[in-house]
């Protein structure tokens, strides 16, 4: 095969015009990344796009949603997204235009596009074959592609049996309506229900029985190679290839085993906490451990004036609460947990992680739960869903408790409370609450109770609009 190769002074890219007139295929080299990089950050990005909320696996390009439209605002753009494995995926195309920013696996990539028109294809299948042009990317890589809508495109590993994957992307659809959309389809756009598999249309079964022949092959394929370290074709190329190869292996296999998570940090104002002298009016923490002797009684609260509350309800905020209990959870008072933990595990009482005003959150029961999703011991939600509150709380060998969280918006004003109970049974239990009482007040409760607030308060503005 007829090959040469030309020395550039910036990114290495190729423009493919189009069959039909419309806009090129433009892909450009941007970077060259550590040996194994490829493989490592696929399989990070792959796992934590399995635990997004708007994952979907389908057409062998598992993707997730990152943004949606807002056509109310005028925001037409999306963002997703997507993983191409060692497999590649097969040709497809969407309506509207693409562009989208990859690394490539260790293995490197091949980006095959042909912009033969419908008509050209019902007249004769094989001009999507004569309107077949690749694009050549190397190992660990990381690069840009820009398209017109209708261009026929297929992301396939660089070399045949390949054990890496070919690559990930963010991909940014410019206009979700973009292009000559069906009615229905359209629709699920303005409501923001599209994905990437409801926007994909594949070839006619002739096409495909083509691609399928010995008529196609990929080996005569005009083709262009964009490389940055070395290039096409010679015993450098070579070296690096297998290098990057070997070290991608590891380096995916690691990127496996290792935990892909990540963190979320929020900041606030330190507000002020409020020790009430009782629990407020209509609180169902008066409801609880009613008749037993109470040992120990706190009730704490933060109020917020001017926040953004909207169509904020009280049991969506109350959720958010929750889940800053559970995500915000204080490191001192963690290390308090662990030191009691250490000491009361022996004697066979309940440990947690979490502060005790909230520990329950942890239980497995799920006989009452808030949202679906938070097991609790009681409830409550008014007509209007200006107010909720939740109970908390557990029965141990030495002690009950019981906390009551409230939530009160009142145009833009919202009051949360956190208070707790405790009913001591033995000796060893008003013994224990003697001993942490001080730090139960000044320090566990107010401090739980401000981390979560600061982050539902995040929460909220997202909340107030959705």
């Amino acid at each position: 095969m007829l090959r040469f190769n030309q020395v550039v002074d910036t990114f290495p890219s190729v423009r493919i015009p189009s069959e039909t007139g419309g806009l090129p295929i433009e892909v450009s080299l941007i970077a060259q990344l550590g040996h194994g990089a490829g493989n490592h950050l696929f399989a990070s990005i792959a796992s934590r796009q399995r635990h997004h909320a708007a994952f979907i696996d389908e057409l062998d390009e598992p993707s997730a949603k990152l943004g949606g439209t807002d056509f109310t605002k005028g925001d037409a753009t999306s963002l997703y997204s997507f993983v191409v494995g060692p497999k590649g995926h097969p040709f497809h195309r969407h309506a509207g235009h693409r562009i989208f920013t990859a690394v490539s696996g260790s293995g490197g990539a091949q980006l095959r596009f042909s912009s033969a028109s419908a008509a050209q294809i019902e007249s004769d299948p094989k001009n999507f074959l004569r309107a077949m042009r690749f694009v050549n990317i190397p190992p660990d890589c990381m690069f840009a592609v820009r398209f017109g809508g209708e261009t026929w495109h297929q992301f396939y590993p660089l070399s045949r049996n390949s054990l890496h994957p070919v690559f990930f992307a963010l991909s940014c659809h410019t206009n979700e309506l973009g292009g000559n959309l069906p009615d229905e389809l359209k629709k699920k756009v303005i409501a923001n229900e599209a994905d990437i598999p409801s926007l994909t249309e594949l070839p006619p079964p002739a096409v495909s029985a083509l691609l399928a022949s010995k008529d196609f092959r990929p080996e005569g394929v005009p083709t262009t190679a964009l490389s940055l370290d070395a290039p096409e074709g010679t015993f450098h190329r070579l070296v690096c290839n297998t290098v990057r190869g070997s070290a991608g292996i590891l380096r995916g296999a690691w990127g496996n085993w290792k935990n892909a998570g990540g963190y979320l940090s929020y900041a606030g104002p330190q507000r002020e906490v409020k020790a009430l002298k009782a629990p407020p009016e209509g609180s169902l923490l008066l409801r609880h451990l009613a008749g037993l002797r109470i040992h120990h009684d706190d009730t704490f609260s933060i109020a917020v004036a001017g926040a953004k509350t909207g169509r904020l309800s009280a049991s969506r905020f109350m959720a958010a609460l929750l889940d800053g209990f559970l995500i915000t959870a204080p490191r001192g008072v963690s290390r308090l947990m662990a030191v009691r933990n250490t000491l009361v595990k022996p004697l066979g009482l309940r440990t947690s992680p979490l502060g005790c005003p909230v520990s329950s959150l942890l239980s497995p029961k799920t006989d009452n739960l808030f949202a679906g999703q938070y097991p609790v011991l009681d409830q409550e939600i008014n007509a209007t869903d200006t107010r909720a509150q939740v109970v908390l709380g557990a029965n141990d060998k030495h002690l009950s408790f019981r906390s009551c969280i409230g939530v009160e918006i009142s145009g833009s004003r919202i009051d949360m409370t956190l208070g707790t109970r405790v009913h001591c049974k033995n000796w060893f239990g008003r013994f224990y609450m003697a001993v942490i009482d001080q730090v139960h007040r000044h320090y566990i409760s107010p401090t739980i109770l401000r981390r979560a607030v600061e982050y539902a308060l995040v929460q909220a503005d997202a909340l107030s609009t959705a």
